[in-house]
């Protein structure tokens, strides 16, 4: 391990859950090891009162998930440049054990190809981690570490390299699917992800569909994407697919009509700058157990 590897943390806020936020933010204080700096991003909202030594930024304006965070890696300098290794972290999760930021580092340290963690959630009353915080297709083991090629976005740690390298969260997204598009992009840099099981963020078991646009976003932002990221013959066979599977779980007819919406409007509007993988990435996908048409 070197203790020259300095390790930062994001934590974005709507201002709305300051009790969990203090607990998070008493959970990265009691680290073990050198000190982790913090930064807390108020995403259109004041930032709660937080201890001393911990950084503040208030946005005028709700810049969605992927805004947010990126301001906060701009925090730490360009490229969130000052530090080595970035944590991003739900504000209303909580670190469950002190030397998570220590196995961080001794990870990146061991393995220079490895550029992203995803921890592990598990609810903080039961220890149950659901299937879709497990960041593979075969999720039944929650308990088994593995490479991956997504991340989950309120719980993993990020090499500020890769960063540099391939640049920050697609902030157009808003909310959904920024993960996998940062991931495709380094792993196409040749990165790797890992899902480490003993990294654990405790957080409240939810759903995503509590979000007011949750169906809309997603099915836009999964054709954004395609667009960005995917070779062209790839495009039509992942987004087929995902509509089948949409139309597999039977969502209710709202929830339907917004998915639907938000397909057309992820064909009919600007996605972003369009920087296809390479085919060997792409193999690459496959051999770790998820082609990129699922």
């Amino acid at each position: 391990m070197s203790a020259a590897t300095k390790v930062g943390a994001v934590i974005i806020t709507m201002g709305n859950r300051p009790d969990e936020l203090r607990a998070l933010l008493d959970s990265v204080a009691g680290q073990e090891g050198d000190r982790v700096e913090v930064v807390v991003v108020g995403n259109g909202a004041p930032v709660p009162d937080v201890p001393e030594g911990v950084r503040t930024v208030e946005l005028p304006e709700n810049l969605g998930i992927p805004g947010g965070r990126n301001v906060g890696i701009e925090a730490f300098g360009p490229g969130g440049r000052d530090v080595d290794v970035l944590l991003f972290l739900d504000d209303d999760g909580l670190l469950a054990h002190t030397d998570t930021a220590e196995l961080c580092r001794r990870a990146f340290d061991a393995d220079p190809e490895l550029g992203i963690i995803s921890f592990r959630i598990a609810d903080p009353d039961t220890g149950v981690t659901q299937r879709r915080h497990v960041p593979r297709l075969r999720a039944s083991d929650p308990m088994r570490s593995s490479r991956v090629t997504t991340f989950l976005g309120g719980a993993n740690a990020v090499r500020t390299k890769v960063l540099e390298q391939v640049g920050g969260l697609p902030g157009e997204f808003f909310y959904a699917h920024e993960e996998t598009d940062l991931a495709w992009r380094a792993l196409d840099a040749g990165w790797m992800i890992d899902y480490r099981s003993d990294m654990v963020l405790y957080h409240p078991t939810t759903a995503p569909s509590r979000h007011a646009v949750y169906h809309r976003m997603v099915a836009r932002n999964r054709v954004w994407l395609a667009r960005r990221n995917l070779p062209a013959p790839l495009v039509p066979v992942y987004l087929g697919v995902w509509m089948l599977l949409t139309l597999v779980r039977r969502p209710s007819g709202p929830a339907l009509k917004a998915w639907f919406g938000g397909f057309r409007e992820g064909w009919s509007t600007p996605c972003g700058p369009r920087r296809p993988m390479k085919w060997r990435t792409v193999w690459r996908l496959t051999r770790l157990g998820r082609p990129p048409v699922i």
